[in-house]
């Protein structure tokens, strides 16, 4: 259970990790458009990580 768990969530950041930062990085349009590509692919990554620990905790205590 634990290894699916590890293996879900490590494919989800690589997936948020290629579709978000590869647009800021390669993006060619204004900069504002890279700002709120940033602070969405920030809040993801935060999420991810607060249903990481979440799912982790859930997954211990089974």
């Amino acid at each position: 259970m634990k290894i699916l768990l590890h293996t879900f969530f490590i494919i989800l950041l690589a997936l948020v990790t290629l579709f978000g930062l590869g647009p800021i990085l390669l993006a060619d349009g204004v900069m504002q458009e890279r700002i709120w590509t940033t602070a969405i692919v920030i809040v993801l990554y935060l999420v991810i990580a607060f249903c990481y620990r979440k799912a982790c905790k859930w997954a211990s205590k089974k």
